[in-house]
């Protein structure tokens, strides 16, 4: 199997990421997340099972809006963030790791922060 490049890789991710949270088709999104796929995150199910129940549990008009992603062989990061009109702001950032253009692995990283008075998230 040819290997695939840094960009192919970043748009890999970007669409199992939009078919996952965004779209939320779960049968579309298990051809991007190997069956042995390793969530490194405490708080999550382990598995491509436990990312999907835990997405499967979040309110639908949750968004992931990516902000910059950059490769680097068969690892991928990307930040972004979720769009919700709630007080809290969501960042994240996940490094990715691919193989034979499947997410194999996800390390993630997320900060909060309250938003002042009188502001407002725009709708997606």
């Amino acid at each position: 199997m040819p290997k695939t490049t840094p960009e192919q890789n970043k748009a890999i991710v970007l669409e199992a990421f939009e078919t996952l949270f965004n779209k939320r088709d779960y049968a579309a999104a298990e051809r991007f997340w190997s069956p042995k796929y390793i969530q490194h995150s405490a708080h999550i199910a382990p598995g491509r099972e436990g990312l999907f129940a835990l997405v499967r549990a979040t309110p639908d008009t949750l968004r992931y809006e990516n902000q910059l992603i950059v490769a680097e062989g068969d690892y991928v990061i990307a930040h972004g963030r979720s769009s919700e009109q709630t007080e809290v702001r969501v960042s994240r950032v996940a490094v990715v790791a691919l193989a034979r253009k499947l997410l194999v692995a996800l390390w993630r990283y997320v900060t909060q922060g309250v938003l002042p008075e009188g502001a407002r998230l725009k709708a997606a």
